[in-house]
């Protein structure tokens, strides 16, 4: 059970919404959509069901081509993060009314209606009507409506965006065993990067209706192609700086330089960028090697549990994700500190040169 797209692509009114596009889905795989809004994921998604007609190209499933079939006789569940229910009927029936139209028992139908509505915890409403459910529980009915279908390709757009946080981190993980198992082609579109490495898998990386990169999700956060996918795969985005190579040293700022090693001492002298995610860049100095810049405080955040500060480095905006909560004067220079451990480089068309150390050895 395969999904292949084949120079899939989507224009409209001369508008590319989705450039030629080449992807394999296995089955019994997640896959996962990561890109932010408006990067062409529901675009994909819909071509996947065949709810539009591509451009150019070719969807084949399990060997067959299924370009312009409709999706009503393909094998496909779709839900959305806006989600649709019928509203004259009950949670039960909403979840049980796919399983009508295949022909199903009454036994059978019961079953796999308890099953579902006992995971998304919806048993205590099954004879409400969806307008006196809350959005979360509106949205769970769906999800359960898809889970009984038993469909061959599963597409889930943003579906857990209206859920609690407790309930979605228990989706994330029960989910995806659910398809698995009953071995579907699984596609899980988000803009959430954290969400995309825990649901783990597969990720495509999407932007401006691109796929710039795909394979498996930890490889794609390690090793990302270029800085597209990089800034992508980050949230907040990565933070880069230009830097130059000559001889056996890389040169950071005006002077601030590294030992050129590893990977690095193959870099032909020139010009490069360097990026690093948030999440590594330091208030405080917690490596002798570490290197110092000094940047304008503008904006702090604090989550409770961590601060992110929003800083102005030559004129370049960075952002730093910085564990526990720190109180800091706006308006004042900074010195924050980056482990040259964790830098990507990047030559001056985006692509990857070498990964940063610490992926590299992963």
């Amino acid at each position: 059970m395969t999904l292949e797209l084949k120079s899939v692509s989507k224009v409209v009114n001369g508008v590319t919404h989705i450039h030629p596009t080449d992807l394999t889905l296995e089955k019994g795989t997640m896959n996962v959509l990561l890109g932010p809004t408006l990067s062409g994921k529901t675009s994909l998604m819909r071509l996947m069901a065949g709810l539009d007609v591509p451009t150019t190209g070719q969807l084949i499933w399990e060997g067959r081509d299924v370009t312009g079939m409709r999706v009503q006789d393909r094998k496909v569940a779709m839900v959305y993060q806006q989600f649709i229910n019928y509203p004259s009927m009950t949670v039960y029936e909403n979840i049980a009314s796919p399983l009508r139209l295949m022909g199903k028992s009454r036994a059978e139908i019961d079953a796999a209606v308890q099953k579902a509505a006992d995971l998304m915890q919806l048993t205590p409403m099954l004879q409400r009507k969806p307008l006196e459910l809350s959005g979360g529980q509106q949205q769970r009915c769906a999800l359960a409506r898809a889970l009984v279908k038993d469909a061959g390709l599963v597409l889930l757009d943003e579906p857990l965006a209206n859920l609690d946080y407790k309930l979605r981190e228990e989706l994330r993980v029960e989910i995806p065993k659910i398809f698995e198992e009953a071995g579907s082609v699984f596609v899980y579109a988000t803009t959430e990067p954290e969400e995309a490495l825990l649901l783990g898998g597969n990720t495509a990386t999407l932007w401006e209706g691109r796929v710039t990169q795909f394979g498996l999700t930890p490889d794609v956060y390690r090793k990302p192609v270029d800085a597209t996918t990089a800034r992508v795969f980050s949230d907040p985005p990565m933070n880069f700086l230009d830097i130059g190579k000559t001889g056996t040293k890389l040169t950071f700022g005006a002077d601030q330089s590294v030992a050129a090693t590893g990977a690095l001492a193959d870099l032909p002298d020139g010009r490069y960028t360097a990026g690093f995610r948030p999440n590594h860049l330091e208030i405080t100095r917690k490596t002798t090697d570490a290197l110092k810049f000094d940047a304008k405080l503008v904006v702090t955040e604090l989550t409770g549990s961590e601060t992110f500060v929003h800083l102005d480095h030559q004129g370049a905006r960075w952002v730093g994700l910085i564990h526990g909560v720190h109180q800091l004067d706006l308006g004042k220079t900074l010195p924050v500190y980056l482990d040259p451990a964790h830098v990507y480089i990047f030559d001056e068309a985006g692509k990857l040169r070498a990964p940063a150390a610490y992926a590299a050895a992963a």
